[in-house]
């Protein structure tokens, strides 16, 4: 269905709101349904001994990472054009 409606589309500033919102309705999704998950699970007692979540952390900053970098692996291209073609009609 994206490939459908970015065939459609005919900027790149059109397509990059597409996926932005696209990418968004996701997250979205996917926050909803870790809530109703988190929400169910009940908290342990915090004891002297306890380190917290290391794990759980360095897994979430890790994942955090790589959607940020293939996010702009994908969009970087567009983008930079965007950019470049805003700072072209800046006039001094």
């Amino acid at each position: 269905m994206r490939e459908n409606i970015m065939e459609k589309t005919g900027t790149p500033r059109e397509m990059l709101l597409i996926l932005l919102i696209s990418t968004k309705l996701a997250l979205g999704r996917w926050l909803r349904l870790l809530g109703r998950k988190v929400s169910v699970l009940r908290p342990r007692p915090v004891t002297e001994g306890t380190r917290g979540d290391v794990p759980g952390w360095v897994l979430i900053t890790l994942m955090s990472a790589v959607l940020v970098a293939g996010l702009l692996a994908i969009a970087g291209p567009a983008l930079e054009k965007l950019f470049n073609e805003a700072m072209d009609q800046v006039h001094p």
